[in-house]
């Protein structure tokens, strides 16, 4: 690719000169991991390779101590705290979170600080975030000191903690997490998080580094839990990280840009003092030069400024499809948790489908016992040329409030399978986000895994064709009171809840409010930019 900034953005566009993360890297080597397990059991081998004096960084939104990688394999704190007999420098970045009652994560992330800390390595409890806000970034990051071209990172979508190790088959993770009662006693969880070698590798351990290294205390503006910290000894401040080592060599044909998130607070981060929002600007840019397909998969999709994006290009590109796969009901159970996503999602979806106009094609997941699978995949594929994999969703809370990473990929690589130029603009399908999308495609449907049935899943016409075909039969089935075999697939067509005006009066300010607030200053939601 000639100019990878006709896709990616410029250092410019990013629009936050305080960060020394560059544009983008060429060279990378770039892997999709779909599925917990899969990349569950990558960890391990990657972690256990670790010798003394390399480095394992990482950050999270949630983590199990004993959440258990393998099937008889380590758990979280074991293979971690092996590394740091063995000499390893482990650091983590962890949110501090809310309490459990209210379906979040304070006691399990505590009691992963407590054991990382136990084994001599360093767990930051960080809640330098705005109110209501998280730290969403999930990524791990491992250095050798010896030798850079065994480097490898890893970021996506995937916590470290329980519900998260479930296969293709989607029959739960032995440790499941609480979730709604649709989702069953083990709940299916589809999930994709990507393994990164190269200069890429080098970036994402500064990603890690500028955090770790802000002046600021984790527990700004929250006195409350500064005492509670300082009354149990627990960590306040970071020790010094080991000097970086140098960035990893080229090794791939993949070029790499990092998007982030961060929101403006106070006071501010020192790399992002007035916030970043690079995710946002950075799908943006790759959205409006879509012309054929948008393959997305979100746990949330529930934004209208977001969907507004998706919609201008459905209605400036009539040859467009928006193909969007998304969790058939929220995770949890209980009114004030469900309205509220509802009025999001009809509003999203019902923007995209009249823009559209039957060119919009939403589709939940179910395994083959016919239990919902939760969506919590970030992937979107720009006319198989762009890819992206990260933590951020497809609403306003990941695009301006909540910290979060994305890995957007292009590939210098041309696919020669027909049609090789879908676009018609000379620029060509690229090898990884074709094979990313038909690698989730083959799962949704049945489809054979060594691609020898890929043939209508190529041409974007008719891989919406063979989507929509699969859904309407598994959908007929079951109201036809399931007679018969079951047909291959496990895609239904979604069809987004409609509310009383009643609940739409009480959900509508509670979802704008606390579901997917604005983290973006006052004069850039007056103009509706990022």
């Amino acid at each position: 690719m000639d100019d990878p900034g006709t896709w990616l953005l410029t250092s410019e566009e990013r629009g936050n000169p305080a960060t020394t993360l560059p544009g983008w890297t060429e060279g990378n080597l770039v892997e999709p991991l779909l599925h917990g397990a899969t990349y569950f059991d990558r960890l391990v081998e990657e972690v256990e390779k670790l010798e003394a004096g390399d480095h394992l960084f990482f950050t999270d939104w949630r983590g199990d101590p004993d959440e258990r990688l393998r099937g008889n394999g380590p758990t979280v704190a074991e293979l971690f705290g092996a590394a740091i007999k063995r000499g390893v420098c482990v650091r983590g970045l962890v949110w501090r979170s809310h309490m459990d009652r209210m379906s979040f994560n304070k006691q399990e992330n505590r009691a992963l600080d407590a054991e990382i800390e136990h084994s001599g390595g360093e767990v930051i409890l960080d809640q330098r975030v705005r109110r209501s806000g998280s730290h969403h970034q999930k990524f791990v990051v491992l250095r050798h000191a010896g030798d850079p071209s065994r480097d490898v990172a890893f970021a996506g979508g995937i916590d470290l903690c329980h519900g998260r190790r479930d296969d293709a088959e989607h029959g739960g993770d032995p440790q499941p997490q609480a979730m709604a009662k649709a989702y069953g006693p083990t709940p299916p969880w589809h999930d994709v998080q990507v393994l990164l070698r190269g200069p890429a590798v080098g970036v994402l351990d500064t990603v890690f580094r500028e955090r770790w290294d802000d002046p600021s205390n984790p527990d700004v503006d929250h006195p409350f839990a500064w005492i509670h910290d300082k009354l149990h000894h627990n960590r306040l401040h970071a020790d010094p990280l080991p000097p970086q080592p140098p960035p990893p060599p080229e090794c791939g044909p993949h070029v790499v840009q990092n998007l982030r998130t961060y929101p403006a607070i106070r006071p501010p981060y020192s790399f992002a003092p007035k916030g970043e929002r690079s995710v946002a600007r950075g799908y943006s840019k790759a959205i409006t030069r879509a012309r054929r397909l948008v393959y997305l998969e979100d746990q949330y999709m529930w934004s209208a400024d977001v969907a507004r994006l998706f919609a201008d290009a459905l209605a400036a590109h009539p040859e467009l499809h928006l193909v969007v796969v998304v969790p058939r009901v929220p995770d949890q159970d209980g009114a004030f948790a469900k309205r509220p996503q509802y009025v999001g999602r009809w509003e999203a979806i019902e923007m995209c489908r009249r823009a559209g106009q039957g060119r919009v094609h939403v589709f939940d997941l179910e395994n083959h016992e016919g239990t919902p699978v939760y969506v919590h995949a970030k992937v979107c594929v720009v006319d198989d040329i762009w890819a992206s994999v990260g933590s951020d969703n497809f609403n306003r809370r990941s695009w301006t409030h909540d910290s979060e990473l994305s890995s957007a990929v292009l590939d210098t690589t041309r696919d020669r399978r027909e049609p090789a130029d879908p676009r018609g603009t000379g620029e060509g399908a690229r090898t990884f986000p074709r094979d990313l999308r038909l690698a989730l495609a083959r799962e949704h449907l049945d489809r054979a895994a060594d691609g020898s049935e890929d043939k209508d899943l190529l041409d974007p016409d008719t891989f919406v064709a063979a989507m929509e075909a699969s859904a309407t039969a598994l959908e007929a089935w079951h109201t036809g009171g399931r007679r018969g075999p079951r047909p291959p697939g496990r895609l239904r067509p979604h069809r987004p809840e409609r509310l009383s005006l009643l609940t739409r009066l009480w959900a509508t300010p509670v979802y704008r409010l606390l579901d997917d607030p604005d983290g973006r200053p006052l004069r850039k939601r007056l103009r509706r930019e990022f």
